[in-house]
């Protein structure tokens, strides 16, 4: 979906192709519930589109989207905007039409992603390239509190859109800055890495440190943690850490011996020539 709507961000929008990439995401040869309509609108035979949370029985309900009968009438205006000229700067565009089609909420499931697809089509038709360096996607998933929170403001205030679009052009800097950062650091992982293999580390090893440097990792290395990931002993788990410690690949934290946890080392030692 994403390679489609980056590669071919010249082409413009229709329903058909929405309709595509909903269905892709929900593929019912893979066990997709067939509760969930795919490659078409929703039909609110169970009633509205609700966003909500909370208990079941007493349900806190933060949108309720346009009903069924009205999105492709819904659809077809925010098509013929999105494929007209745009009087706007590109940031600015992408930030409302991913707004305008996800409170629309045409589908049953995947809305979200849909739109975020849809402002990466923008951003890429703004750039006039094919290829996203900035991942406005993996940041949104970073901060998504505070996403859904400024999301639900802006479908529930007056149609003053501002505060929406401040937060989404502050997103996409902050996102532009992880992705230097990730740039500045290649060099540095390309050292990282081949002393790594200097030094003789197992696939175990390399799984492990594989972890650490993901977006996603939270805290430090610690042996339950390390003997989780690789499933190994709590006994084996404590020889490879202090093996990668001696190897000089992660350095222990300061602490005492019942809290003893451990980092990467700083990827500023490996950017110095």
């Amino acid at each position: 979906m994403i390679l489609d709507a980056t590669r071919k961000h010249a082409e413009g929008l229709t329903l058909e192709r929405l309709f595509g990439w909903q269905a892709g995401l929900f593929p019912r040869a893979r066990g997709a519930s067939s509760r969930t309509t795919v490659g078409a609108f929703r039909d609110d035979a169970s009633g509205p589109m609700q966003v909500v949370s909370g208990r079941v029985d007493a349900p806190i309900v933060h949108y309720e989207a346009p009903p069924a009968g009205r999105l492709r009438d819904e659809m077809e205006h925010f098509i013929t905007w999105f494929n007209g000229p745009p009087a706007i700067d590109g940031l600015v565009f992408a930030g409302i039409a991913h707004l305008w089609f996800v409170t629309i909420h045409p589908f049953d499931d995947g809305n979200g992603r849909i739109a975020r697809a849809i402002a990466d089509t923008a951003l890429s038709r703004a750039e006039q390239s094919p290829f996203r360096y900035v991942s406005m996607t993996a940041q949104i998933a970073r901060e998504k509190n505070a996403y859904y929170e400024h999301l639900e403001r802006a479908q529930r205030g007056d149609l003053n859109v501002t505060p929406w679009l401040k937060w989404f052009l502050e997103c996409y800097y902050r996102a532009t800055q992880r992705s230097l950062e990730t740039i500045n650091n290649v060099p540095a992982r390309s050292k990282f890495w081949s002393h790594a293999h200097e030094a003789g580390i197992s696939a175990r090893n390399k799984y492990v440190l594989e972890r650490l440097l993901e977006d996603d990792w939270q805290g430090f290395l610690t042996t339950p943690k390390y003997a989780k990931l690789a499933n190994v002993s709590l006994d084996t788990a404590q020889r490879d850490i202090a093996d990668l410690a001696l190897k000089q690949l992660i350095v222990r934290n300061p602490g005492g011996s019942k809290k003893t946890s451990y980092s990467l080392r700083s990827f500023d030692d490996w950017a110095t020539p």
